[in-house]
């Protein structure tokens, strides 16, 4: 068969085998230089972690830690005087546990006083001896007046607390604890001095049993003051375990509150053992608590545990994918928003640690 090409044709394709024969005989293009083939390739930003010397879990806590008041003995509990959120100084009540036994002591004790130092002024006392009684009745007076103070001071302290009274009324009952505290041991050493002097003569047998029932009462006021729990430092209360009714055991574990000072606060964060080498005190962290994502809290590193334990995180029995981690307490600048108990990741910095 036969084929007629038109002259239109014949030109259309003349210009393809030109087209074909300058992409044969085309030079090479130069290559690019190293610079101008990196500014061509795009940049590939390293993943946030590699800009940070290490990361730990953590959790926010008061800057004193948190406190766990436990009862001193076996005891049922009489009074519970704060609540979750009360802000204390310190010595304020706290708990009270019932103390009927102890009270019943305290007035045996008085009853014994009375008697006794009835028995002890019909006799006469020598000139020395006298100076010696009017130093016991001192120290015995002292005593009472610091067990006075401290009543005066705690009907302070639960007064402030319930609005009806001062911050100005407790500072001046604490005042004066401190001072009858004083006294007491003034009047205690001038006894001494009596004592230790060779021409004071010694107690009569009445003297003597005056002083007996004096230190039993002493003794059962002691015991009186240690069933009532007292907060340790200035802080707030934050959480309340115990309820009146229940029998307080003298266990950590079974906490009958909890108090903190929050007036700053710290993240007590878990490092791989394996960063222990790198994070030092002083050094600067970023902190990133889960509640406010995208925000950061600028720390410090305050301290680093000496030793290297197994993590607080593990539940069950650990294996051989468990981590050893150390404690390391990040102080923050500025608490802000922050509450005690809060989940947080902190960052350290590439920087130099300040001493």
């Amino acid at each position: 068969m036969r084929f007629t090409v038109s002259a239109n044709d014949r030109r259309i394709l003349f210009g393809f085998a030109l087209g074909a024969l300058a992409c044969m005989v085309a030079p090479p293009q130069p290559a690019m230089h190293a610079e101008e083939a990196a500014r061509a390739v795009p940049r590939v930003e390293a993943p946030e972690e590699k800009k940070w010397q290490a990361v730990a879990p953590g959790r926010i806590e008061p800057i004193s830690g948190e406190i766990k008041i436990a009862a001193p003995m076996p005891g049922l509990i009489a009074d519970v005087l704060v609540k979750a959120g009360d802000k204390v100084s310190a010595g304020e009540p706290l708990i009270r546990l019932a103390d009927k036994e102890v009270q019943a002591r305290i007035a045996s004790a008085e009853a014994q006083i009375a008697v006794r130092k009835r028995a002890r002024n019909d006799q006469a006392p020598s000139s020395k001896a006298s100076e010696r009684r009017k130093a016991e009745d001192a120290v015995a007076d002292g005593e009472q007046a610091i067990v006075d103070a401290r009543s005066a001071f705690d009907r302070a302290a639960l007064e402030r607390r319930a609005g009806r009274g001062s911050d100005a009324g407790l500072e001046a009952a604490r005042a004066a604890l401190a001072q009858a505290k004083d006294r007491l041991r003034e009047m205690r050493e001038e006894l001494r001095k009596l004592e230790a002097d060779t021409a004071t003569p010694l107690p009569t047998q009445t003297e003597g049993q005056l002083n007996i029932a004096r230190a039993d009462l002493w003794g059962a006021q002691a015991a009186a003051e240690k069933l009532l729990i007292r907060a340790p430092i200035a802080a707030t209360v934050l959480q309340v375990n115990a309820k009146p009714g229940e029998i307080a055991v003298p266990s950590a574990a079974q906490a009958l509150a909890v108090l903190g000072d929050v007036s700053a606060l710290r993240v007590r964060a878990e490092l791989d053992e394996r960063d222990f080498g790198e994070i030092k005190v002083g050094q600067s962290a970023s902190v990133r608590p889960d509640a406010f994502r995208g925000r950061e809290f600028a720390g410090k590193v305050a301290f680093i545990s000496p030793l290297v334990e197994a993590s607080r995180n593990s539940r069950g029995q650990r294996n051989q994918t468990d981590v050893d981690v150390v404690e390391v307490l990040v102080d923050l600048a500025e608490p802000g928003p922050l509450a005690v108990g809060m989940k947080a990741d902190v960052y350290f910095r590439y920087d130099t640690a300040q001493h």
